[in-house]
């Protein structure tokens, strides 16, 4: 479904870059987890404040209803061994067409053909059998499941963490409360979380509910063309329990605030959401949020700082307005918060 809701004037998506130095792109998660500044944004007046994660359960408003999406990230890099060439090759598994074959993007795509044989961990051998513009399907000689990946796979950090994955970011680039397989890319405000910070939100009058999100391109693609309605959103899958709808649900009609916890859980509930009630079970959704957007569900946003120009970026500015937006990530470089994956976090309120 994609039922964006368009502004009157084109908008271009170079309106959504800012400065940002190098440094400030966080290479590795706190020392430990919830320790990371928050800023936090109050988009009716403008006024913005600085706290730590660990002061949340005081800066929100009493029986506030957290949603969370607790998709796991797979281990989805896989690198392979060209049969030919003796190259090495890397994948990214993004979703299952099939018993054996899965959609994946690839280094240099435009040299990666139908009929290339590769060979993996554990005497693993697969071919591409087709390709989708960047995008090619590789068919494996058995099935590779999510417990497979979790042996032979890596940690599918993002380009802008510029080392390679070690066994810690398998704990750290995870949500502490993730439940079924599916992401190819953490939904990163959750990792700000911890057991003891779920509990204290608890003790202070809060409630929270757990929605899922497989998050793929439709969240991290990167908006290539000039006008921003232009860009394609590709379809991720989402689900929704009946309890977890039965809260939110139950919260919309005592207009107490739901503060979604993350972009996917925002996409996921304003996708969701049909006349006046959620959607149960599972469904798709390609929504793409921005500027002229108006938001049903969502009162409240816990998310981290995105990168220039991106469709997560777009959808904060369509939550608080573009110009607070800029502006607030402009104070953040001058008081030198750490950006993106393993960086801060920001309120919106």
């Amino acid at each position: 479904m994609n039922i964006s809701t368009f502004p009157e004037k084109t908008m271009k998506t170079r309106a959504f870059f800012f400065d940002l130095p190098p440094a400030l792109i966080a290479q590795y998660p706190p020392a430990e987890r919830g320790q990371s500044r928050l800023l936090v944004l109050d988009r009716g007046t403008g006024c913005s404040g600085h706290h730590l994660v660990g002061e949340l359960p005081g800066l929100l408003e009493p029986r506030s209803l957290l949603v969370f999406n607790n998709s796991r990230v797979r281990k989805a890099r896989l690198r392979g061994t060209a049969e030919k060439t003796g190259a090495r090759v890397e994948f990214l598994l993004l979703t299952k067409q099939d018993v054996l074959t899965w959609k994946t993007l690839v280094q240099r795509s435009n040299r990666r053909r139908p009929g290339s044989r590769y060979v993996f961990s554990g005497g693993v051998s697969a071919e591409i059998t087709g390709a989708e513009g960047e995008f090619r399907f590789l068919r494996f000689d058995r099935s590779i499941d999510d417990h497979w990946l979790d042996l032979h796979g890596r940690i599918p950090l993002p380009p802008y963490i510029k080392r390679e994955d070690t066994p810690g970011d398998s704990e750290r680039y995870q949500t502490v409360y993730a439940g079924p397989w599916g992401s190819a890319a953490a939904p990163t405000a959750g990792l700000h979380f911890t057991r003891e910070l779920l509990g204290r939100l608890e003790a202070a009058g809060m409630e929270t509910a757990y929605i899922t999100l497989h998050v793929g391109l439709g969240t991290f693609l990167p908006v290539r063309a000039e006008n921003i309605e232009d860009h394609p959103m590709h379809e991720e899958i989402f689900s929704i329990g009946e309890e977890a709808a039965d809260k939110i649900e139950r919260a919309k009609a005592e207009k107490r605030r739901i503060v979604a916890v993350g972009t996917t859980s925002v996409r996921t509930l304003e996708s969701a959401w049909k006349a006046g009630r959620l959607e149960r079970g599972e469904g798709s959704t390609s929504i793409f949020i921005y500027p002229g957007y108006s938001f049903k569900v969502v009162d409240a946003l816990f998310t981290n700082f995105h990168t220039p120009g991106s469709t997560l970026l777009m959808l904060v500015s369509a939550f608080a307005g573009r110009e607070k937006i800029l502006e607030t990530y402009a104070q953040a470089v001058q008081e030198k918060y750490r950006f993106f994956s393993y960086g801060d976090a920001m309120l919106i309120r």
